[in-house]
């Protein structure tokens, strides 16, 4: 439950800037916290201030820059509401598997990093098609310093993806999707796109993208 020590210092978090077009504030709302009534708000503020600095100024203005308007449809959790969307199934795995990633706020043992899943309107109003989500991918592989990418569909989530800034150990560079049909509260297929170690993840891969540089040309 929200109390007024819980209030004073969401207000304060939110008007803190992580870049030029982010706030602390953008990346705070959460529909389980809101749902269960939870501050969803870091217990290491310095920590969270500093992932949330990353994600955004290496990540997320760059891809402003390039596409315009970003969606954050999720980002930053707290423990104790990521523990509730969890044990409720709401698409949130284990605390454990998520420090570092939606809980900034935790590292990972060396590992310290952000989580923000987006949407990039321009793209999903340009792509239609299943598997047209590997062109924002592999622009992304070749352009920022991500560590991995998690890709969701276009009917259900509007090619909404996670990703993933970190620092402490070495980037794993991998994307993984889910591509087929949403039955029993599963997507029954997971397609792994590329991850160190394999042949696809060195080298150029503006061919892959070169729909998005006609559509999306600014």
């Amino acid at each position: 439950m929200f109390d007024a020590s819980d209030f004073a210092r969401a207000e304060r978090l939110g008007r803190i800037r992580l870049s030029e077009r982010f706030f602390m504030r953008d990346f705070l709302f959460s529909e389980t916290a809101l749902a269960y009534r939870l501050p969803n708000l870091p217990t290491d503020e310095k920590l969270a201030i500093e992932v949330g600095e990353g994600l955004c100024q290496h990540l997320l203005e760059p891809l402003c820059d390039r596409f315009g308007h970003i969606h954050i449809r999720s980002a930053f959790r707290s423990e104790a509401v990521n523990e509730i969307g969890n044990r409720d199934n709401r698409n949130c795995a284990s605390n454990e598997a998520n420090f570092a990633d939606h809980i900034w706020d935790r590292m990972d043992g060396a590992r310290k990093g952000a989580t923000a899943c987006v949407v990039i309107p321009a793209f999903y109003d340009a792509f239609q098609a299943s598997g047209d989500w590997t062109e924002l991918a592999w622009w992304v592989h070749d352009h920022l310093p991500y560590n991995t990418m998690f890709f969701f569909t276009r009917e259900k989530s509007r090619w909404a993806f996670n990703l993933n800034w970190s620092t402490g150990v070495s980037p794993e560079r991998r994307i993984d999707s889910y591509e087929g049909r949403y039955e029993n509260g599963e997507w029954t297929t997971k397609r792994l796109l590329t991850k160190i170690g394999m042949a696809n993840n060195e080298g150029d891969h503006s061919s892959c993208y070169a729909r998005l540089e006609e559509r999306l040309s600014q």
